[in-house]
């Protein structure tokens, strides 16, 4: 008769090996859960257990330690929860076959609540195709912990901020399967930790604007305009990469931005750098988009991360986001002597305290202070042949 133990990584990597055949040991806190030991010292989860009907069900999990102890549990735990309800998990592991690719199931996610609910849903699609690659053709029930550990922890060696992104989108693909009643779904996110994250109130300084506009001399001339357009308008990036030309009246000298992460339309003055910038690229381009792209889907530039990275490394600037060129300008205006209410309203900031207040500001004043912060910010050397 087999031995019960309670298996623990520590007792399962000191099992003796048996001279011949396997020896196998059962995990007294796990009805099923077994561990068996060849000579070679090869390790192997498995699954055992009689059904309702009598009849005896194997089922191999995997190989230990690439399969922890845990989720050796977890996968023991759920078969049987299904031999309890009268299901065999012999069947369930053939109907796995047909069980849809995490592929399938991200595309689905997309096209039934991404879409319809959020107005940056390309930034997921975008998350998927570049960073989640090891999961794209695995089933779902073959969907990990430790999978979706590897991947955070991958990314957050550079990134820890992105990599909490990626766990966030994650995360919330999976509730959503959830909820939709997906059959036997579980979050393989939870439990693992978020990586922690610097303060939100990086900007740059006078001398990191300095090298910034140097290291902009050597980028592509689109890039470049794009991250002064970051600078010089203090909006969000998505709006800026999916900006049209449309939206701009070059006569009033304003960016009129429909949609939004607050769902409301905003208008942005553009001040005379940002004017000019943008009348220079307007010559240089062709189609509806300012910043266009022909090897996006979309059509307009995705994530120019890499090109951010290019100029960081040039300038020697470090822990700078593009999204710390929208707060940068926000700083400057601050520094400059702006009001709360104007700073708000120059970066389409809501809530139900300030709307009011934005409300009776016409762009005038606002036009004043991005103005005042520009002139302040560009005091540093302006690169030669913007753009």
């Amino acid at each position: 008769m087999a031995e019960k133990i309670i298996f623990t990584f520590t007792l399962i990597a000191e099992l003796p090996l048996p001279k011949s055949g396997r020896k196998t040991w059962h995990d007294q806190r796990t009805p099923g859960l077994q561990v068996s030991v060849s000579p070679s010292g090869v390790k192997t989860f498995s699954w055992f257990r009689r059904t309702k009907g009598g009849n005896p069900e194997r089922i191999t999990l995997g190989r230990w330690p690439t399969l922890s102890v845990e989720e050796a549990r977890h996968q023991a735990s759920g078969r049987n929860a299904l031999v309890s309800a009268g299901n065999s998990p012999t069947e369930q592991r053939q109907a796995i076959h047909e069980e849809m690719t995490f592929a399938d199931f991200f595309a689905d996610y997309l096209e039934r609540w991404a879409k319809v609910r959020k107005r940056s849903w390309r930034d997921d699609a975008s998350k998927f195709r570049l960073h989640l690659i090891p999961l794209h053709n695995k089933r779902l029930s073959a969907i990990t912990r430790r999978d979706i550990a590897e991947i955070h922890a991958r990314i957050g060696k550079q990134q820890p901020a992105f990599a909490n992104r990626i766990l966030a989108l994650l995360s919330k693909v999976f509730n959503v399967g959830i909820e939709s009643g997906l059959p036997a779904m579980t979050n393989p996110t939870k439990g693992i930790r978020y990586y922690r994250e610097t303060s939100l109130d990086r900007f740059l300084s006078g001398e990191e604007l300095q090298r910034l506009m140097s290291a902009l001399r050597a980028e592509k001339p689109l890039l470049r305009v794009f991250f002064l357009i970051c600078l010089l308008t203090g909006a969000r990036k998505g709006n800026i990469l999916s900006m049209r030309w449309e939206e701009i009246d070059f006569d009033r000298r304003v960016w009129k931005i429909q949609h939004t992460k607050n769902g409301l339309p905003i208008t942005i003055p553009l001040v005379p750098m940002a004017v000019e910038l943008l009348r220079t690229l307007r010559e240089q381009t062709v189609g509806e988009w300012v910043f266009p792209s022909a090897r996006s889907k979309p059509g307009h530039l995705v994530d120019p991360l890499s090109a951010w990275t290019r100029v960081l490394a040039r300038a020697n600037i470090h822990d700078a986001h593009i999204h710390d060129l929208r707060r940068t300008m926000g700083s400057w205006q601050a520094m400059t002597g702006a009001s709360l209410p104007i700073i708000g309203k120059s970066l389409g900031h809501q809530s139900q305290q300030t709307t009011a207040i934005y409300a009776r500001l016409d762009l005038d004043p606002v036009r004043t202070a991005m103005e005042k912060a520009a002139d302040r910010m560009m005091g540093v050397e302006i690169p030669q042949a913007m753009p």
